[in-house]
């Protein structure tokens, strides 16, 4: 049976897992018409026509830069990935943050989650927001710049933590203004926690799956929901291979991902009440959804489409901009190769491209500057929360063990390192705690897991 309510939506297998596909696109006059609409009044039909042109594509949606009497604009105009919840749950999510922070995100004018509209898709209109992602300005900031947008990030996220229903957060696992009602808000007009909007439920066939969406009351139950999504992925996998090397795939990590839901219990209570405490969260915040100035000053935080409300233990992360290997020496430049300076640089906002200036210097040195400076500015961010959230250290340590748990069900989902994700989980269920990073690059010697065994028996 066809499946209208995601009528303009392909999935492509790139290798790596569903990739979605625009099978029409939006048309750019009914965009005008809409953004007309709702950005002039009768006063303003002398004025010239809003002005709409094509601004980039994301991972589920088209940008649209809108120019009209009343300013500069943006529409999103998404893919039906999750029909109704994804914009619904954006929309909730940036007027909450605007309403209840300091964090300079766009207001929204107008949005509209159903497929009704002329346009044929879901759209949200809102500011265009100042300023140039962090990614294209990075490799010329000083490092006094970065360690002040750390800071502010930081100062950011804090603010996340105090805001909502309960003054410190929210009840339950899930995205704001999904639940059943437009708004999905209480009576004080707040918005609860719906059905949590993510590329992990909604990918490819995945949206299909008889599986809870939430709004989740425990880590237990969310992650539950994960293993069994990626149980149901490679057992249907097995049953529909005719490859060997396919099917010893859907093997191991339908092992792995059972193994990890057997050891579930142990790391998160099966019960809890009321629903646990949790806390919005940006789960995208990387440079490119970081607009900065001329002097590095955060303008914007972009990139709310899937935010959700996830546990206090899931928040204790570092943001995304801030995650690599751990190097304490700063590399030294010249020992590393002089290549032909083939990157663009980046001119106006206008001219922006994904190609950087290499200096003439050989990628690595960049990955390996980037690793040194991720290392450092953690300790800035660390030191930052110290100071907004006492106690961070120690909800950083408690959280440990559950974050890798979290981290080892998306490598598994991912088929990343399924034989060490496995010593991992064999290591906890013998109430042994192993960072799972540190498993992931060395593995665990045959001969630990031996003399584990041997003191277990004696």
């Amino acid at each position: 049976m066809r499946d209208t309510t995601r009528d303009g939506l392909a999935w492509d297998d790139n290798g790596l897992g569903p990739e979605p596909r625009w099978t029409r696109d939006p048309d750019i006059r009914a965009v005008r018409r809409v953004c007309r609409r709702h950005l002039c009044t009768a006063e303003d039909s002398s004025q010239p026509e809003v002005d709409v042109m094509f601004h980039a594509d994301g991972a589920f949606s088209k940008l649209y830069r809108v120019n009209s009497v009343r300013g500069p604009f943006m529409m999103r105009v998404s893919l039906p990935v999750d029909p109704r919840h994804k914009t619904r749950g954006e929309a909730a999510t940036l007027r909450l943050v605007r309403r209840k922070t300091g964090i300079p995100v766009p207001d929204v004018v107008a949005f509209d989650d159903t497929r009704n509209s002329e346009v044929g898709f879901e759209w949200l209109l809102m500011d265009r927001m100042p300023g140039t992602p962090a990614y294209y300005r990075w490799r010329k900031m000083p490092m006094a710049q970065k360690e002040a947008l750390t800071i502010q990030v930081a100062d950011f996220l804090a603010q996340l933590f105090r805001c909502g229903n309960l003054g410190e957060g929210f009840r339950g696992i899930g995205t704001l203004g999904t639940g059943p009602d437009r708004e999905g808000a209480t009576a004080n007009g707040m918005p609860e926690p719906g059905p949590i909007v993510s590329s992990f439920f909604f990918s490819g066939p995945r949206y299909h799956y008889p599986i809870p969406r939430g709004p989740f009351s425990s880590s237990h139950d969310w992650l539950r929901a994960q293993l069994n999504v990626i149980i149901k992925e490679h057992t249907t996998a097995l049953a529909e291979s005719k490859d060997e090397d396919d099917r010893e795939y859907a093997q191991n990590a339908l092992r792995v991902a059972r193994k990890l839901l057997r050891i579930l219990h142990k790391v998160f209570p099966a019960i809890v009440h009321p629903p646990e405490r949790t806390v919005v969260w940006h789960d995208d915040l990387s440079l490119r959804n970081i607009l900065v100035d001329d002097n590095g000053s955060v303008t914007a935080i972009l990139g709310w489409e899937c935010a959700s409300t996830l546990p206090l233990w899931a928040a204790s992360q570092v943001p995304e901009f801030l995650r690599g290997g751990e190097r304490e020496t700063k590399p030294d430049r010249d020992r590393y190769t002089d290549v032909d300076n083939t990157g663009d640089t980046f001119g106006s906002d206008d001219e922006l491209d994904d190609s950087l200036d290499n200096e003439g210097k050989t990628e690595l040195y960049w990955i390996h500057l980037m690793e040194y400076e991720q290392t450092q500015l953690r300790k800035v961010y660390a030191a930052r929360m110290r100071q907004l959230r006492p106690g961070w250290d120690l909800e950083v340590e408690e959280g440990a063990l559950k974050v890798d748990f979290l981290a080892a069900v998306s490598r598994c989902s991912s088929g990343f390192y399924l034989r060490r994700i496995e010593q991992w989980a064999d290591a906890v269920e013998r109430r042994e705690y192993l960072p799972l990073m540190e498993v992931l690059r060395v593995g665990i010697k045959k001969e630990r897991v031996v003399n584990q065994a041997s003191r277990a028996t004696t």
